[in-house]
């Protein structure tokens, strides 16, 4: 089906065809049609930062940044769910427009700038939502709050989403909000790692749980500084690093359609470089934190080598742009072959 609707939805410019697509699945969703769209594929439960998780294909942020399709989203098969990336006040984001398509690389590249609706709307589509499996929550800093208060940001987030969350990431690696990548240097890190887990501590004897924290990482990252966050991550008790974002590199695409446009690209071009963080990672880590490996995922056989890399679990997003909601059953099929 969905290979028959591409053409149509790539006549639309790519956000267009994002809201079009979100839009469709909710009404099938609605119309008691999105059964059809759920993957068959059977697959092992698994137990990762304490949660279980009935299969290791899971959907990425960035696809629903405000929580307002996770019922439809849920009818696709994923063996859990990532919503966000939320910031505590609404923001527009960038200029449209500020998502491209590049199909003869398969892949995307967007600067939307963490476009959203605001930590409050979110939580209030969570629990309007009926799905109740694993549900991640991707929090962020506004755009206009100084980088040096960033922290303010992620603890204001952090608190009004800990209660609805299974686990909650936190985003210092989109190359879309001005200097947040600095982030990831080992000082700025470590002063935000500690005041996150600090906080999570006194929500955690709150609540009478404790939600796991996960930190998703840039692919732009030499191997002394992934050697680094790996240290930071085991120091401050973080449950999981997702490796990886979208990178800033344009040497598979400079040359094609698009290719020059600012932001992050995914999609193909980057599976190789996010691969490779995800088994340094595993090596520097050695079991002591999971690895979630995202990042140009295209197809079962990108799924399977991730969790040969050493990823426990992996997310996807822009191979649904490229081979639609079959991938979810292909990468749960390839996954529960090979292993974790």
């Amino acid at each position: 089906m969905y290979t028959l609707l591409r053409p149509l939805l790539f006549t639309l410019d790519a956000e267009s065809a994002h809201h079009l697509t979100l839009e469709s699945l909710q009404l099938a969703a609605r119309a008691g049609l999105a059964g059809a769209c759920t993957s068959r594929t059977k697959a092992a439960t698994r137990t990762v930062m304490g949660l279980t998780f009935h299969n290791p294909v899971g959907l990425a942020a960035g696809l629903d940044k405000n929580g307002e399709y996770i019922d439809a989203l849920a009818a696709l098969g994923f063996g859990f769910l990532e919503i966000g990336t939320v910031t505590p006040r609404p923001q527009p984001g960038n200029p449209r427009p500020r998502m491209f398509r590049l199909p003869a690389a398969r892949a995307v590249i967007n600067r939307m700038g963490f476009n959203n609706h605001g930590v409050d709307a979110l939580v209030a589509n969570v629990l309007r939502a009926r799905f109740r499996g694993v549900l991640g929550i991707n929090i962020g800093k506004n755009f206009d709050t100084p980088i040096e208060r960033a922290v303010d940001d992620y603890l204001i987030c952090l608190r009004k989403v800990y209660a609805h969350a299974s686990y909650i990431t936190v985003n210092i690696s989109s190359p879309n909000t001005k200097n947040l990548r600095q982030l990831q240097q080992t000082d700025e890190l470590g002063q935000l790692l500690a005041a996150l887990q600090m906080e999570r501590e006194r929500l955690a004897d709150q609540h009478g749980r404790r939600v796991p924290l996960a930190l998703k990482i840039a692919p732009d990252l030499d191997p002394s500084q992934i050697s680094a966050i790996a240290g930071l991550l085991v120091t401050h008790h973080i449950d999981a690093v997702i490796a990886t974002n979208t990178t800033v590199a344009r040497d598979a695409v400079e040359n094609l359609p698009h290719g020059a446009e600012t932001g992050g690209l995914s999609g193909a071009p980057l599976t190789t470089q996010a691969q490779s963080v995800t088994a340094q990672l595993a090596a520097a880590l050695t079991g002591a934190v999971p690895v979630i490996g995202v990042g140009g995922i295209m197809n079962g056989a990108d799924a399977a080598a991730r969790i040969t890399a050493g990823a426990s679990l992996v997310q996807l997003y822009t191979g649904l742009v490229y081979a639609g909601p079959a991938l979810v059953g292909d990468c749960i099929k390839a996954c529960t072959s090979t292993g974790s």
